[in-house]
């Protein structure tokens, strides 16, 4: 197995992905909307959301992982997935080094195939992946691809409009105190 490296610009991306406050939320009917379109698109058993904090992929939303919510950033998928600038797609993880003895191969959930498109927010930095998975080795046919990544910017959105909602409901706070003041 070789865990996935960290990004030159960890740093950076830690600072955002926290900054959008989602890690350790609660589940949203948006996000799970997304992995269970995904899934059914893919015609796979499991799809997350998955954002990769420093030690841990957390799951904002899974789809056929009933009561995961996480796994170590050291034996992830998506941590590998994040460093790419398209979608990362493992067609059988027992061929590849990289996973061959993972213990999500080697054990429960016996990932085969993977495909992970990277959530890559508007400052350029990749917070996690919309990613699908099947225990059965194959490839993504080429519109499922696109239907994918289509699925991921429709996350990011989500993930932006999310934070846009939580800074209006601030506002219209703070406004609605002032006006009592006056």
């Amino acid at each position: 197995m070789i865990s996935p490296r960290k990004p030159t610009n960890e740093h950076e991306r830690l600072n955002a992905l926290r900054g959008y406050e989602l890690l350790d939320t609660e589940s949203e009917a948006a996000f799970d909307a997304m992995t269970r379109l995904a899934a059914t698109i893919c015609r796979v058993p499991i799809a997350l959301v998955s954002l990769v904090d420093e030690n841990r992929q957390w799951f904002k939303s899974q789809c056929g992982l009933d009561g995961v919510t996480s796994t170590g950033r050291d034996i992830s998928f998506c941590g590998h997935a994040i460093l790419q600038n398209g979608l990362f797609e493992v067609p059988d993880a027992r061929e590849d080094p990289r996973f061959a003895d993972n213990p999500l191969v080697t054990g429960e959930p016996h990932i085969r195939f993977y495909a992970g498109m990277p959530l890559i927010e508007t400052g350029g930095l990749a917070l996690g992946t919309l990613c699908v998975i099947d225990r059965t080795p194959r490839k993504l046919k080429k519109t499922q691809r696109l239907q994918l990544e289509d699925l991921a910017q429709s996350v990011v959105w989500l993930i932006l409009t999310r934070i846009r909602r939580s800074e209006m409901d601030e506002y219209r706070l703070a406004l609605a105190e002032t006006s009592k003041t006056s």
